[in-house]
């Protein structure tokens, strides 16, 4: 199991806790567009300590990101393991030619 299974797994467990004892559970009950909202804003988060250069909260900002992108496949029931899969499909195949794909 990777990290990335570890914490889908808690984030499964919070789906049916108290929203006033969990975060996850809090923003879960919200539903799948405010999940889907709170991504974004940790995205742009993201691209900021990109833009500046700023390696330390680049790190932390990209592990929001991961938890919020979990937490986001999780509000719409789509598995850590779908997206994986998706991922080896494209593996070796030019970003060009597969886009031209779709």
């Amino acid at each position: 199991m990777s990290v990335l299974h570890d914490l889908e797994t808690t984030i499964a467990a919070r789906k049916s806790a108290d929203p006033d004892s969990s975060w996850t559970a809090k923003l879960l009950a919200k539903g799948p567009e405010k999940c889907a909202e709170k991504f974004g804003e940790e995205a742009i988060e993201a691209i900021i300590a990109a833009a500046k250069n700023d390696r330390e909260n680049l790190t932390y900002e990209s592990a929001d990101v991961l938890y919020h992108l979990l937490v986001m496949l999780a509000a719409r029931d789509i598995p850590l393991d779908d997206v994986l899969t998706e991922l080896a499909r494209r593996q070796g195949t030019s970003g060009i030619t597969e886009k031209a794909s779709r």
